[in-house]
């Protein structure tokens, strides 16, 4: 279905889902925020698309936050709401079982810098700029940016950037582990497609099950995250991807994946 604020093109089981709002820095206005919704909504259910890329149109930014233009109206009520329906999509893009990997040209700022940690890889260009830099406005991270900072980059440098506002380069935020590369602009979608090409040929189930291990397991005590791990283990041998994968090796071919 057509967006208003979104461009999505399928092709080889990649999904490539572009922020298109260039006027305004690809602003996550309440429109936009809607639309991502439905759209991963609907990813998540398409067998197949594997993986999603995530652009911002117009080269000078992924997303340079939330459209502040629509701050004027809020209350304390609905800030509350307004965080809580950002933060549900952006958790059901975390969680979708598919891997999402952002593509950050420009800046990724405020509300377009927690969609990018949302996503489960992060690729910058050189030019990239990323920050938390609500607390000038008097508010706080309201997305999901005061609890998956510090789990990216550590309590104190996430500290750090939400209490000065900072805004860093690529280079800075691939050393703090905020973004896993750095990749020339020219080369980052390319980069980015290469990338998801070589997940998508992995099996599904497979990637389902790492992500769930990591993503879950990393708020579990380790005795706990460890039983996790062996149960989705365990569920994989199951699978007709497991029984394949392993005749595939045994038999020197290469594996055909069906996803069950």
């Amino acid at each position: 279905m057509p967006y208003e604020t979104l461009l999505i093109i399928i092709a080889d089981q990649v999904a490539t889902v572009t922020l298109n709002r260039p006027k305004v820095l690809n602003a996550l206005n309440a429109a936009m925020l809607r639309e991502l919704d439905e759209l991963f909504a609907e990813l998540a259910l398409d067998d197949d698309v594997r993986v999603i890329l995530i652009a911002g149109a117009g080269g000078k930014a992924f997303a340079a936050g939330a459209d502040i233009a629509e701050f004027a109206e809020v209350d304390p009520t609905s800030g509350e709401q307004l965080a809580g329906r950002a933060q549900r999509i952006f958790r059901r893009i975390e969680t979708m079982g598919k891997p999402v990997i952002a593509c950050i040209d420009g800046f990724a700022l405020g509300g377009g810098c927690e969609l990018a940690m949302a996503c489960t890889l992060r690729l910058a260009s050189p030019s990239a700029r990323l920050g938390q830099p609500e607390i000038k406005l008097g508010i706080i991270p309201g997305y999901g940016g005061t609890q998956r900072l510090p789990r990216l980059v550590g309590r104190g440098a996430a500290l750090k950037m939400i209490l000065t506002g900072a805004i860093i380069d690529a280079a800075e935020a691939v050393r703090i582990g905020l973004a896993d590369e750095m990749v020339p602009a020219e080369h980052l979608m390319e980069r980015a497609r290469e990338l998801a090409n070589l997940i998508a040929s992995m099996p599904p189930l497979a990637v389902q099950a790492a992500m769930e291990a990591v993503g879950r397991g990393a708020d579990l005590p380790l005795d706990e995250a460890l039983a996790l791990e062996a149960t989705l283990f365990g569920q994989l041998w199951k699978t007709e991807d497991r029984r394949e994968g392993i005749q595939a090796f045994l038999e020197k071919r290469h594996p055909v994946w069906v996803g069950h």
